[in-house]
């Protein structure tokens, strides 16, 4: 398992869309591994394959305290969602910067598992809103594109959005 280097806003592979991986195999799986290592180094909560340089729709995920493990999916796509909050994001790939950006408060994700088998994720919350932000990455769209009041926030601040609910600290990470 390795840790890889994240890609920053300006690399050219984080505003393509992200080809479809057509076979899952051992290799495939390494990248999921190495990405959840990197997410974990750099202490994320999401990471989209392009954040790490690999133009491939591959996600990871594991939230705070989640007993059911990491998710890692392959070519998620979202194909439900309901109801709608705002909440304040930030990236791996923008550090310091936040935004407060409207998304679904639940989805339905479909894709492949680590074996190549078909998964299908309800999602609310805080996954819920990983889940989009991880999907916007493949599709080559940044939190920025589609944040309001985007701007490096004090500690301060970020403690003030937290307490009026409109934050999650893990939010910086994905």
């Amino acid at each position: 398992m390795a840790k890889m280097q994240i890609a920053y806003e300006g690399n050219k592979v984080l505003r393509k869309k992200a080809q479809e991986v057509k076979v899952v195999d051992h290799l495939v799986g390494q990248l999921l591994d190495d990405m959840l290592d990197t997410m974990h180094a750099n202490n994320g909560i999401g990471l989209a394959a392009p954040q790490v340089g690999i133009s491939k729709r591959i996600i990871v995920i594991e939230l705070p305290d989640d007993e059911d493990g990491p998710i890692k999916m392959i070519n998620p796509r979202i194909v439900e969602k309901e109801g709608s909050v705002v909440g304040l994001e930030g990236c791996l790939s923008i550090p310091n910067v936040y935004g407060d950006v409207e998304r679904a408060e639940k989805v339905v994700v479909k894709g492949l598992d680590e074996k190549g088998k078909p998964s299908r994720i309800e999602a609310s919350g805080l996954l819920a809103r990983v889940f989009q932000h991880e999907v916007d990455h493949l599709d080559g769209v940044l939190f920025t594109d589609v944040a309001t009041n985007v701007r490096a926030y004090s500690k301060e601040e970020l403690e003030q959005a937290e307490e009026e609910g409109r934050y999650e600290p893990a939010l910086d990470t994905v």
